[in-house]
């Protein structure tokens, strides 16, 4: 299958530039100010460059942001050469920010002119060229240019099979089954959506209550089954739980129709049906991960209009059901963009993974885009042999109606927190969703905003614990036992985030061992493992199965 080039603009960040210029345009004082200060900066950086020269080592006029990498090396601030230009980017970087605040935009247009200003920014920083980038010119004159050559050759690579982007990772030292995706288990069902496995059981006895765990439909299943002692599934088996996991097939052209409803019936609620039939267990525990844990909850509320109690839990991780303030991805999901999105999707019938992964990616396009330019471009490197980097590389495509109906009801519409969201015939009411609830965000999530996660304590019906931990979207979930993990936790749920947060205890350590506490006391009594399937869902083969490599 051809893959489509992703879009140059797929924030439809163009009309929000526009609307920038006619207001610079509208408030020319404002503008004039802001280049006056930009005059006033750059005389007083050449000023201390000069003074730099001769010894002076006082204070600067401006400084880099606290926790920027990109100026760590000494040599940004001894060399003269280096240090100018940072104080002159600096001055820049600044004048563009306030570029952005003189046009006096409102609302989205503001949001998206900040953005598009600060990836120009990021894109144009020194640290991206060679001239400007210190380790990458003195290892250029210790190699004798050869880092020189590869770079370039890497560059070129680059352009012509990653989109023109730094690759992130070596993916070629993993292998999906063999160190990814490798926990024991078989495929005991499978439709033209989804494929079921069933862990093998690694404890003499296990809990009454099955797991499910439901990842995004928009991404491979296995980081929540990464890597040996990096696996949330296999923690959840070596701690007594018969686990299940969906692996969403890849969709093609062919699923264009497939929708949200087919998500949610065809999917997470066809999986429950076979999980009963193959354990006996009349109730399940789901672990959602993500857009699977907004499915969890569509499912839960689906349900309970038929006082269908069989959740007898959900987890959800990184989860957004108000999606009232999406954060950054609010760029990339006001209805311009959405109807860009739309254009594309019926020219193809999907949205093509690479572009989602581009989404993500410019939401910190510092640390997931720019960061990899020196190493790769400036100095000839082969990027790191990461497992979380190589399953973000291992893309998938989504389907052209279940992606439009997620834009429009979630981000546009929020519906679903608001008890209008309709699907399968029914009217979804979060409130009706009764389950004990463990709401896990993390503090550096750029994709689902942990503020906006605690939207969600006050949106379930059920008894809801709330935990927050370190890290980002992806490693606040692999978070195995280590010595940098932290978590907070507060059994009151205040009106808001901040409140909570104020009256929350750190604890040391992962979030995993809280929620095996929780877990236990909902997976009900001890009992000898059930079969590998049943009769009337045999053995199809070993995980991690065939839809994970389509």
């Amino acid at each position: 299958m051809t893959r489509p080039t992703p879009p140059l603009d797929p924030a439809a960040f163009g009309p929000s530039l526009a609307r920038l210029a006619a207001g610079l345009a509208v408030h020319p004082l404002n503008t004039a100010a802001a280049g006056v200060r930009l005059g006033s900066a750059l005389a007083v950086a050449g000023a201390e460059t000069a003074a730099r020269a001769v010894g002076w080592d006082g204070d600067t006029a401006l400084a880099p942001a606290a926790g920027d990498r990109r100026f760590s090396d000494p040599a940004w601030e001894h060399n003269p050469w280096f240090f100018g230009q940072r104080q002159a980017y600096l001055a820049w970087e600044r004048w563009l920010k306030e570029l952005a605040a003189a046009a006096r935009l409102d609302g989205k247009d503001a949001e998206k002119a900040r953005m598009a200003l600060g990836l120009l920014a990021d894109a144009l920083a020194p640290t991206n060229f060679l001239v400007g980038h210190p380790a990458a010119m003195r290892k250029a004159v210790e190699t004798r240019g050869a880092s020189v050559v590869g770079g370039l050759a890497n560059f070129l690579r680059d352009v012509a099979a990653n989109n023109g982007k730094p690759r992130q990772v070596d993916s070629s030292q993993f292998e999906v089954g063999v160190n990814l995706a490798c926990t024991t288990g078989k495929v005991v069902y499978r439709n033209d959506l989804v494929e079921l496995i069933q862990y093998e059981p690694q404890t003499e006895t296990v809990y009454d209550t099955p797991l499910v765990l439901s990842p995004p439909w928009i991404n491979r299943y296995y980081i929540m089954d990464l890597a040996p002692g990096r696996s949330f599934a296999e923690w959840a088996v070596t701690h007594g739980h018969t686990t299940f996991a969906l692996s969403w097939r890849n969709p093609d052209a062919s699923m264009r129709g497939v929708g949200l409803d087919d998500y949610m019936r065809g999917g997470l609620l066809e999986t429950l049906r076979v999980v009963s039939d193959i354990t006996g267990a009349p109730e399940l525990n789901i672990v959602g991960l993500c857009v699977g844990g907004t499915l969890a909850v569509m499912l839960g509320a689906w349900l309970a209009h038929d006082g269908d109690r069989r959740i007898r839990s959900v987890t959800l991780l990184n989860t957004l059901v108000d999606f009232s303030e999406p954060g950054p991805l609010a760029s990339f999901t006001d209805p311009a963009a959405i109807a860009g999105v739309e254009r594309r999707m019926a020219e193809q019938g999907f949205l093509d993974g690479r572009e989602m992964a581009g989404t993500f990616d410019a939401l910190r396009a510092n640390d997931l885009v720019f960061n990899y330019v020196a190493p790769n471009w400036l100095m000839g490197e082969t990027p790191p042999a990461f497992d979380i980097l190589a399953w973000n590389a291992d893309s998938t495509r989504v389907p052209e109606a279940a992606h439009s109906g997620y834009l429009r009801s979630c981000y546009l519409g929020n519906e679903l927190a608001k008890g209008t969201m309709t699907l399968g015939g029914r009217v979804l009411d979060p409130h009706a969703v009764e389950s004990d609830a463990y709401l896990l965000a993390a503090e550096k999530d750029h994709i689902t905003p942990w503020k906006s996660s605690y939207a969600t304590t006050h949106l379930l019906g059920g008894k809801v614990r709330f935990v927050l931990t370190s890290a980002g979207h992806i490693a606040g979930i692999v978070n195995p036992p280590g010595p940098k993990r932290k978590h907070w936790t507060n059994p009151a749920l205040p009106p808001t985030a901040d409140a909570w947060l104020e009256g929350a205890t750190e604890h040391p350590g992962t979030w995993w061992d809280d929620w095996t506490d929780w877990a236990r006391t909902r997976a009900g009594r001890r009992r000898p493992p059930p079969p590998l399937g049943s009769d009337a869902h045999p053995v199809l083969g070993d995980a991690p199965g065939t839809y994970v490599h389509g």
